[in-house]
């Protein structure tokens, strides 16, 4: 099987409330095509999750994993069949259909790559599809509260589109994000008599200047500025039109950079108000120039190798990510990652989803690189 028969597999299988059978298809695939030691947990197993699919081969000092996930987010009504499975089409040299960019493809791509590794001396190759990435990593971090820390990763997110259209290039950082909420207590009391309450409005609202008036937080990555951001997305509060409000919540979005974090802990100097974190999806940063480059020369190796008429007219470059992923989590955890792969920006999550056929396979080789040759 070629890089897009198996993709093509994948894509047709739903996985948006419970991916199990697409962790079957993997696991079930590694032990029939590959002699490597395969593993399946039961990571989001209370939500039919099916578990991690974790495979390796080689051995030594070095360990290098080729990471995805097989989760996707709810399809479009017309990427659904009528027996419940999902579209699968091919046209313009594309794959199309829920999860072909986000991201199927790059773990088709990363499953025949870890297949046909000729490894050098030294080197053990992962291979890992975690559940749950569109959820908050909870694939991810249950492997590596299990101990999953493989010394270097290449995530295989999408990477290209970002230099130049239809370019692969090499993602060395990206941001988080941060989701809280603020909660505003006051005092209620009849609207006629507003100086007997406490209008938790009008300290919410109080809280919302700090968060306005806050710089949003920069570092840099090998050379690349990143520059978070600091929103308010939400606000709810009041339970009538004659009643001075009690409570008042406000939801804060707030975009992650390595190092660096908004200190929304500020609001919480407004009488009545509480400040809760309730995500915090981290950022990623290379932290070894060697590896980003030694895999950007496998991108720019495989991008001119296919020739003028494969997609991308540019030279394949280090570029930063606008959003997390579960590179992040590794990155945390003390692997030294990059984000590489075929979805280019716009397409994942959207009706239209596809990916480029010939992208799929520029990773497949990308991949294959990277294992034949980096040693640490």
């Amino acid at each position: 099987m070629d890089v897009a028969d198996v993709a093509r597999d994948l894509v047709s299988i739903p996985s948006h409330e419970r991916e199990e059978t697409a962790g079957d298809f993997i696991e079930e695939w590694l032990r029939e095509h590959t002699d490597a030691a395969v593993t399946r947990d039961d990571a989001g197993a209370e939500a039919g999750r099916g578990g991690n699919v974790v495979a390796r081969k080689g051995t030594g000092e070095t360990s290098l994993a080729l990471v995805g996930h097989h989760d996707v987010v709810p399809p479009d009504e017309s990427q659904v069949t009528d027996d419940g499975g999902y579209v699968v089409r091919e046209s313009a040299g594309r794959l199309r259909g829920r999860g072909s960019a986000d991201m199927k493809g790059a773990v088709a791509a990363a499953l025949c790559a870890f297949r046909d590794a000729d490894l050098p001396d030294g080197v053990e190759l992962i291979f890992a599809s975690f559940v749950g990435e569109e959820v908050g990593g909870v694939g991810a971090r249950a492997a590596i509260d299990r101990g999953f820390a493989p010394d270097y990763a290449v995530v295989g997110e999408g990477s290209t589109g970002y230099s130049a259209p239809g370019v692969t290039d090499v993602a060395v950082a990206h941001k988080g994000r941060r989701g809280s909420t603020l909660v505003a207590k006051g005092r209620a009391s009849h609207a006629s008599e507003p100086e007997s309450g406490a209008n938790a409005i009008y300290r919410a609202s109080d809280a919302i200047d700090v968060v306005r008036d806050l710089e949003f937080p920069e570092s840099e990555v090998m050379g690349h500025q990143l520059s978070g951001s600091v929103a308010v997305t939400e606000i709810e509060g009041g339970s009538a039109w004659n009643v001075i409000p009690e409570r008042c919540e406000v939801t804060v979005d707030e975009r992650t950079v390595p190092g660096e974090r908004a200190p929304l802990e500020r609001t919480e100097s407004i009488d009545g108000v509480a400040w809760t974190v309730d995500q915090d999806l981290p950022p990623m940063a290379c932290d070894d120039p060697e590896f980003a480059d030694a895999v950007l020369s496998a991108a720019r190796d495989a991008q001119a190798a296919q020739g003028v008429d494969a997609p991308g007219d540019g030279e394949p470059a280090h570029v930063v990510k606008p959003h997390a992923t579960d590179a992040g989590w590794l990155a945390d955890a003390g692997t030294t990652c990059v984000v590489c792969g075929p979805a280019e920006p716009g397409e994942a999550h959207t009706a239209s989803e596809s990916v480029s056929l010939a992208v799929l396979d520029r990773c497949y080789e990308i991949y294959r690189a990277v294992a034949e040759s980096w040693s640490g």
